[in-house]
């Protein structure tokens, strides 16, 4: 299925970032049956999204760890149209120089933290998957899911289970 298509009035986009060079296997699996999948940065490995593109078209931006290699060629910043709803992902959400609502964008994607979250403000959704690479302090291994139809954008946090 091509990336912006809406099967059955819904669209599943996997969004996941902080992956660090680590894939987990019950990432693969909470990501399957995605229509596309959004990485918000810290990808560490390339390989990691050829291994994301076998599930599903990737988008991908570099996040402060991707600064050699291949990682370092991923944009700082991306726009992406999804489902026709406007979609802004950035790393670190301190680096923010736009205003969301005002340039008609529904939701900016984010990563660094490491903490996952879901904020709305001014009319936009401001959503970060947490982490699903390597666990750092005692935040949860995490990823989301946004179903997209013409009602919205609805987002959901998935904790892993991982040892």
């Amino acid at each position: 299925m091509r990336a912006g298509v809406v099967r059955a009035g819904i669209m599943r986009i996997g969004v996941i970032s902080d992956t660090h060079g680590l894939l987990r296997p019950e990432a693969v699996t909470a990501l399957r049956g995605v229509d596309h999948i959004l990485h918000a940065g810290d990808v560490g490995n390339i390989q990691i999204l050829d291994s994301l593109r076998t599930l599903a078209p990737v988008t991908a931006i570099r996040g402060n760890i991707d600064r050699t290699g291949p990682c370092a060629q991923l944009p700082p910043a991306e726009f992406i149209e999804l489902a026709g709803h406007s979609l802004y992902m950035l790393h670190d959400l301190a680096a923010l120089d736009l205003d969301p609502s005002a340039a008609g964008i529904a939701a900016v994607i984010s990563g660094h933290s490491h903490k996952p979250g879901i904020e709305r403000r001014k009319g936009v959704l401001y959503f970060n998957p947490g982490s699903a690479g390597p666990r750092r302090f005692s935040l949860p291994i995490s990823l989301g899911v946004l179903e997209i139809d013409a009602g919205g954008i609805t987002p959901q946090l998935v904790e892993l289970s991982v040892q």
